[in-house]
């Protein structure tokens, strides 16, 4: 029975994670350590060994989700490659600051985390995009399929020092550090929104493998159940990619606002009071 419910969990994350290019770490997170200590499926779950959890199954959400994107060619791999770097030493840190958390901690620091990632959400339409950052950094062009151009670019240097706050993040985590990288891409750098999901996807896929090593390392990975998570997920990343080509995501991204911000007051209630 934890099998399945794993599985559809991990279904659940990859279809969210890559429609709207979060890496689905904000589904499954939650998720498993509710069904794991709340419900008794996993009593011995601990918030370690679910955010290694989460990092393993990233990478297959973040290759599913990119080989998929590479179809409509619009992942940008170079500026993959460089939000890469920065966040190859950001995914290590943060691995090592998640060691020292307890259940009530990791539950405060996440719940703060999901509340402030959906109020981002929420008001990332109204907030005006940053010219700066293209004007001073090298520029790319980009037509989508309905002949509309974008100008998008960063400073490489900024990139670099932000995505190893945005792998920080991730590592401490273990979600997907398009939850960051994805608003940054469109507000700061005006990458096209598919391009930016597309992007982020295949940033998450590489730094998940260096984050997973580093689980891996500090022996937080509960193998018995990553199998059903890894199938789970690349399948649901597989259908999230299709979505994203077929239809707006406005209304996923509305949905998964109210429950980041539902799950993230839940998960405050109990560090706070348990």
């Amino acid at each position: 029975m934890e099998y399945f419910l794993l599985a559809i969990i991990a279904l659940s994350s990859g279809i969210v994670g890559s429609l709207v290019g979060l890496g689905g770490g904000v589904i499954l997170i939650p998720a498993t350590l509710f069904i794991g200590i709340n419900l008794g499926f996993f009593p011995e779950i601990t918030p370690q060994k679910v955010v290694g959890l989460s990092v393993v199954m990233m990478i297959f959400t973040g290759l599913s989700s990119t080989l998929s994107y590479m179809k409509n060619k619009q992942v940008d791999f170079k500026s993959g490659f460089i939000f890469f770097i920065g966040s190859i030493p950001g995914t290590m840190f943060g691995a090592w600051l998640n060691k020292g958390l307890d259940l009530p901690s990791f539950n405060l620091f996440f719940g703060l985390f999901l509340v402030f990632l959906s109020i981002l959400l929420f008001v990332r339409d109204k907030l005006k995009p940053i010219q700066w950052f293209v004007q001073h950094g090298k520029q790319t062009n980009f037509t989508d399929k309905e002949g509309k151009e974008f100008v998008y670019g960063y400073p490489i240097w900024f990139a670099i020092l932000f995505t190893f706050v945005v792998g920080t993040v991730s590592g401490l985590f273990g979600i997907g550090g398009g939850s960051l990288l994805v608003p940054a891409m469109v507000l700061l750098f005006l990458f096209p929104p598919h391009v930016a999901v597309a992007t982020s996807m295949f940033m998450v896929f590489l730094s998940s493998i260096v984050n997973s090593a580093s689980h891996i390392y500090l022996g937080n990975v509960p193998w018995i159940y990553t199998i059903p998570v890894i199938i789970g997920a690349y399948v649901g990343a597989k259908v999230g990619a299709g979505l994203n080509k077929r239809m707006q995501s406005k209304t996923i991204v509305f949905v998964l606002q109210i429950v980041m911000l539902l799950i993230g007051i839940r998960s405050i209630i109990d560090g706070l009071f348990n």
